[in-house]
């Protein structure tokens, strides 16, 4: 049966789970079990056995090699009773990889699941989807543990006898060099052992006396011998770096645990923080504490494959490791690898009872605590906010003026913050003004021509404007924002190698319309430097463009009036003619408008090519003069003809001029 709340668990207790636990599509879940407690609980790689307090044996998760003993291979997504077992009081559970191991009040060992190394027991290497009984254990007496493996099996009998089948590849079951069993073999240093764990690749034991033994796979430390011993990993040898007694010992798939009266003691691979030692340590070859525990001393150490997990004599659970699949239970959304033992606050309220790792996720027994939560003693660093357990959004309501809230996010909330913020996109990003309201007018000019703007010649760079009235008044509006803008825009850095280019916004490529199918092209922006013509050539175009402006007064009659259809038709050829004009000579510069003052027709009789040397040529005057003329009377009347876009007409004498075709307006 499974909660909504924490207030509605029973007396009896709840079973948690998280990671991939395939139970409640793989959400951090819990279910309680009516009129049955939980007594043993045992992690797989991704299945989970339970045993009760009525003997029986319930089991869930994935079942590729029918490791759930149920005889099929379907995963199971709830916890599932076998029935084949009903018969028998179930006391004792382990799961390895693929496999599981039950023992029984009648004293019988059974096995079920992936035999490929003969990890069953049954003497062959053949799986099994169902529980089959391992005969070897009829004549043994109890047994008080068993443990698994990857694909190794250990049962440890009342009276301190160690027996282990399965692979011996990298010696992890202690043979020496025979490469696998079948059949259970005593394992033993000639005194009683009391406790046994199965990692993937490498097993431990402890005597009666506290002595802590290791063998098998010897890379990255994870056996915590010396240098000296390492030669001979395929036999039980004894960790002498460990002076106390050690009372546990738990193995994952590249690091040992090992669990004395003073402490805990880690060794071997911590990539992911397994071992707890901070950021700064991702493999220690030899022992070393765990310096966080210095109030609560720590009665329980589990290991899944790269995560760890220990339970204090307060019943407090702390996890460190792979944060992978959120199977450190420090909520949803928290995937992020744990260097430090982090306590789960979650289980503040609930009094820990046992804990069990898997390759992918961890299973959870826990009581309600009552009104007894005051006596709990909590480590300095120590962090109760369960903040990933609250919605995302209240998490975020004051994360600017809680300093503690922002160390306590994890990665995952932290990188949502970056990527909020522009600072992530880099310098070049940050270049321009603050938005203001000022900052939304613009800071410089924008004419109403689509020809790409032209910065002024060199000696006119520090002249006023023509229409200086305007430009005062903008200035005013834009404040200081319009000095930083123009000051950065036209700073040397900014147009280093573009050579006497006068583009203005360093444009690459301009937008052009066929006028035949009315269709937008980019077309290439050349940037050289613009060259005097040469006089031939200026000649031939003069010649060539005085024979098109006498057909042109033939053509027009004496008082056009066309329509705004006529109109717009009619423009494509105006517009080649005024290109010509801007191409051709300098004195057609867009920048002149028809109704301006006298100094601007004075200024238009003395035109200067683009580059700003003086023409040395006479006989251009006369042609361009008449262009202008030709230019300025084309354009008037346009402006006189075509409508706005809302009905009103064109002021006479306005300086603004219609879209030319060919390239696109600038906003």
């Amino acid at each position: 049966m499974a909660g909504d709340s924490e207030d509605d668990l029973p007396e009896s207790g709840a079973v948690f789970t998280f990671g991939k636990s395939k139970f409640s599509d793989n959400i951090p879940s819990r279910f309680w079990l009516k009129n049955d407690v939980p007594r043993k609980i045992a992690c797989g790689d991704e299945h989970t056995a339970l045993v009760t307090g009525n003997g029986k044996l319930f089991m869930f998760g994935s079942n590729n090699w029918g490791q759930l003993g149920l005889g099929s291979k379907l995963t199971v997504n709830k916890p599932t009773c076998v029935k084949a077992l009903k018969s028998e009081r179930v006391k004792l559970v382990a799961c390895g990889r693929n496999h599981t191991l039950v023992w029984t009040a009648q004293g019988h060992v059974y096995a079920s699941g992936g035999n490929s190394e003969g990890q069953l027991g049954l003497g062959d290497c053949e799986e099994r989807t169902s529980f089959k009984r391992v005969q070897f254990f009829d004549s043994q007496g109890a047994v008080q543990m068993l443990a698994a493996g990857s694909n190794t099996s250990a049962a440890l009998t009342a009276s301190g006898k160690l027996f282990m089948w399965g692979d011996n590849s990298e010696g992890q079951i202690g043979l020496g060099k025979e490469s696998q069993a079948s059949s259970p073999q005593e394992v033993g240093v000639g005194r009683p052992i009391r406790w046994m764990s199965c990692g993937y690749y490498h097993s431990a034991f402890v005597t009666v006396d506290g002595a802590l033994y290791t063998f098998g796979e010897r890379d990255s430390g994870k056996l915590g011998l010396g240098t000296e011993q390492l030669s001979g990993h395929r036999l039980p040898q004894r960790v002498k770096s460990i002076k106390e007694a050690v009372s546990q010992v738990a193995c994952g798939a590249g690091h040992t645990v090992a669990l004395t009266d003073d402490g805990v003691f880690t060794f071997g691979l911590g990539q992911f923080g397994q071992l707890g030692h901070g950021t700064f340590i991702f493999e220690s070859r030899l022992p070393r504490l765990v310096e966080h525990f210095k109030k609560g001393r720590v009665c329980q150490v589990a290991c899944g494959e790269n995560h760890t997990a220990v339970i204090t004599d307060g019943g407090l659970l702390y996890t460190f490791g792979d944060g992978r699949h959120g199977k450190l239970a420090l909520g949803e959304e928290n995937f992020t690898n744990q260097f430090k033992p982090t306590l789960c606050p979650r289980f503040l309220d609930c009094n820990v009872q046992a804990v069990s790792c898997g390759g992918c996720h961890m299973v959870v027994f826990a009581r309600p605590r009552g009104p007894g939560r005051a006596d709990v003693t909590l480590e300095d660093d120590d962090v109760t906010l369960d903040l990933l357990e609250q919605p995302y959004a209240d998490v975020l309501v004051d994360t600017n003026g809680s300093s503690t809230l922002q160390r306590n996010l994890s990665a995952r909330v932290r990188r949502r913050e970056r990527e909020r913020s522009p600072d992530h996109l880099g310098a070049m990003f940050r270049t321009m003004p603050a938005t203001t309201p000022g900052s939304l007018l613009p800071s410089l000019p924008v004419s109403s021509q689509t020809i790409p703007p032209r910065l002024p010649p060199p000696e006119l760079g520090h002249r006023k404007g023509l229409n200086g009235s305007a430009d005062a008044s903008q200035q005013e509006q834009t404040g200081g924002e319009e000095g930083d803008a123009v000051e950065s825009m036209t700073d040397t850095e900014s147009v280093k190698g573009l050579g006497d280019t006068t583009d203005f916004l360093n444009m690459t490529h301009v937008m052009k319309m066929d006028p035949g199918d009315k269709t937008l092209s980019l077309s290439p922006l050349l940037k050289d430097t613009v060259e005097t013509p040469s006089k031939d050539e200026d000649e031939e175009e003069e010649e060539s463009e005085d024979d098109d402006d006498e057909e042109e007064e033939k053509e027009a009659p004496t008082e056009p009036q066309p329509n705004h259809s006529q109109e717009v038709g009619a423009e494509p050829e105006e517009m080649e003619k005024e290109e010509s004009l801007g191409e051709g000579s300098p004195a057609a510069d867009p920048s002149e408008r028809p109704g301006e003052n006298p100094g601007e027709e004075k200024a238009s009789e003395d035109p200067k090519p683009a580059n700003g040397e003086p023409d040395s040529n006479p006989k251009i005057q006369s042609g361009p003069n008449r262009k202008l003329s030709l230019f300025r009377r084309s354009s008037a009347s346009r402006s006189k003809q075509i409508p706005t876009q809302g009905g009103d007409k064109s002021v006479p004498g306005s300086s603004s001029k219609g879209p030319r075709s060919g390239a696109c307006i600038l906003l």
